[in-house]
């Protein structure tokens, strides 16, 4: 997968791209990433890359000019199907759903905003689609970019050691992660729960989405309404909820 990012510090993409399950894919090969620095672009002395908002207002906007010389520029080394995907507050929620569709592409563009954010225009005219990973404001689009490159990377065959990771994490099918545990057994007096120990896979599956349920209706109970449950799902959450004590779905 081809993935190009434009941004006024490409420093902190080649960073976060360094270590861990992402650098180990771009070693590998299953990934490629490219940056663009707008500022490199601009044709002034200064290198100008933002100006004043038109109509007044604190802070500055990302300006036209070389910004979009920057995305074309990108758009030009990636391969055919490839969306530009702004990061920005005002996009649609970045979800599991929305990395497994990505993953699905042979690249993209993603254009990480600074300062009070980037022109309409280069909005309207050159960007596919708008991204948020979540409803806080950050300094720039640099962080929300690696997230969606870590969200996509690790869906991609090979990128993983165990192809069932990806399959099973959190939000895989729409619930939180089941509790996970390993050696010692025992920890301060905390046991690993016995049914992980005793080698019943029937009863291991059952138990861990038990836990998944429960821990979903616990903490992200919204998330129901996007599940349909099944027989067996229901008689299982309704069982967390006598075991802990708390009222099951109405």
């Amino acid at each position: 997968m081809h993935i190009e990012v434009v941004t006024l510090f490409p420093e902190m993409i080649r960073a976060g791209l360094a270590v861990g399950v992402v650098g180990r894919a771009l070693a590998g090969g299953v990934i490629r990433v490219g940056t663009e620095d707008p500022r490199l672009l601009a044709t002034d002395p200064h290198r100008t890359v933002d100006d004043r908002p038109y109509g007044g207002g604190p802070g500055m906007v990302m300006k036209v000019e070389p910004l979009a010389v920057a995305i074309r520029a990108c758009a030009g080394r990636l391969p055919q199907g490839s969306p530009v995907i702004g990061l920005s507050a005002q996009g649609r929620p970045f979800t599991q759903q929305a990395a497994r569709r990505l993953a699905g592409l042979p690249g993209m563009m993603l254009v990480a905003g600074r300062y009070e954010g980037i022109d309409q225009r280069i909005v309207d005219q050159l960007i596919d689609e708008e991204l948020s990973i979540g409803d806080y404001v950050l300094s720039g689009g640099e962080l929300p970019a690696l997230v969606v490159i870590d969200a996509v990377a690790r869906l991609l065959p090979g990128v993983l050691g165990a192809a069932e990771s990806a399959a099973q994490d959190s939000f895989g099918d729409g619930l939180l992660d089941w509790p996970q545990y390993t050696r010692p057994e025992t920890w301060e007096g905390h046991r690993v729960p016995a049914v992980l120990q005793g080698g019943n896979h029937a009863e291991i599956r059952r138990w861990r989405l038990k836990q998944s349920l429960g821990r979903t209706w616990r903490m992200r109970p919204e998330l129901f309404a996007l599940r349909a449950l099944t027989g067996e799902e229901r008689e299982l959450l309704y069982e967390f909820c006598a075991e802990a004590g708390i009222d099951p779905p109405r």
